[in-house]
């Protein structure tokens, strides 16, 4: 068989592959601790979950229109509403099945031999791994821990030329846990109208997890860019629904009609029944939000703390999210190597910071997306094996 040449330059995303492994030494009997993979290890509430059975018991068994129900688009566009006071058309908003489709949809919009796209680096690795596949050039944004993970617009805004065809922002990050705040995003989409031929992927699929009282700094606040406009967002950070494979996307009124034909040709529709739980989600009562980021807020202090009570470990806090992405160079390993031993020598599983770009040899990423006794246990193991 000959397979087309395009799937070399197809990279994949490390979290699952660390999660592989983890399994692995766990079906051979030892204890493992995930702190690698990157989902709430809440339960999906249960009015949600009731509201998925009752979808079924009704009937809701068949195809849907391939941008999503009406009803659930509308949902979507009064929950913006209420979020951001921005008016969005239920017609701009695309349902698809988790966050990942947005992101192929945008780079194959855009992306072909002899455009540029801007990515973050370190980021979340299908950024770079889809950039590459579409033929285009990936242009990292480079991500630096001594401004915490934050941007210099001015180097942003250096980068963008008449190939750059598509800019990728991601806020809250994963992996770092970096929030740019309001000011630096308000710079940037100033900036930004100077460059009309350039489109926005803002990806803010953790929306909700912000800590220490800040607002989520959503470029739905700059209407001026709208016609060029790409936001992500979805259910499976916000309301612990990773399994049902849940994602929104607005998009500008002219592409619309492309990436619902790109959802024709690929998925066809979302599930019928998890539309419907996902109005429920989106219009329900929101008060398992505030008791799930008062845990994760705990798990923060405790990993942070304690990570960087540890010789050689440099940990910022981060502002958003559920990841830490610490400097562990002075320990005198590189992030593989260090991940390597946390998992064979500790029993805890975290991701290489390379996963997420070359740049980020000295990083590793911890979710604290586990337990708080879990992430005691874990800290207390790496400590011991330093």
């Amino acid at each position: 068989m000959k397979i087309a040449q395009s799937f070399s330059r197809l990279g994949t995303e490390s979290a699952f592959e660390v999660l592989a492994k983890a399994k692995k030494l766990e079906s051979e009997g030892q204890e493992i601790i995930n702190l690698g993979i990157g989902q709430p290890d809440f339960r999906t509430p249960q009015h949600i979950v009731e509201a998925g059975k009752k979808a079924l018991e009704d009937g809701h068994h068949g195809y849907t229109a391939a941008n999503g129900t009406l009803e659930l688009r509308q949902s979507v566009s009064a929950h913006i509403k209420k979020m951001y006071s921005a008016t969005i058309d239920p017609s701009r908003v695309l349902i698809t099945p988790g966050g990942k489709p947005t992101m192929y949809f945008a780079m194959m919009l855009f992306g072909e031999p002899g455009a540029e796209i801007i990515y973050p680096e370190p980021g979340f690795p299908i950024y770079e791994s889809m950039i590459n596949y579409s033929g285009a050039k990936a242009v990292p944004m480079y991500l630096s821990d001594k401004n915490n993970f934050s941007f210099n617009v001015k180097e942003v805004l250096s980068l963008i030329n008449d190939k750059t065809r598509l800019l990728i922002l991601n806020n809250p990050q994963n992996p770092t846990g970096g929030l740019i705040p309001k000011d630096q995003i308000d710079e940037l989409a100033k900036g930004l109208e100077q460059y009309p031929h350039v489109a926005i992927m803002s990806d803010e699929i953790y929306s909700r997890q912000i800590y220490d009282g800040n607002k989520m700094p959503s470029f739905f606040y700059y209407p001026k860019l709208y016609d060029r406009l790409i936001v992500l967002d979805g259910w499976s950070k916000t309301y612990a629904m990773t399994g049902w494979r849940l994602g929104w996307s607005v998009w500008p009124e002219q592409l619309i009609e492309l990436v619902t034909r790109m959802a024709i040709n690929s998925y066809s529709c979302v599930s019928a029944a998890n539309q419907v739980a996902a109005i429920a989600a989106l219009d329900g009562p929101h008060d398992f939000l505030e008791d799930m980021m008062s845990k994760f807020n705990k798990r923060r202090k405790l990993i942070v703390e304690g990570l960087n009570s540890m010789d050689g470990i440099k940990c910022n806090n981060p502002g958003g999210a559920f990841y830490v992405f610490p400097n562990i160079s002075e320990t005198g390993l590189t992030g593989a190597q260090f991940a390597d031993k946390c998992l064979y020598e500790a029993g805890v599983a975290i991701v290489p910071g390379t996963s997420f770009g070359k740049s980020a040899n000295d990083f590793v990423r911890f979710s604290f997306a586990n337990s708080y006794e879990n992430i005691e246990k874990a800290l207390e193991k790496i400590k011991n094996i330093l």
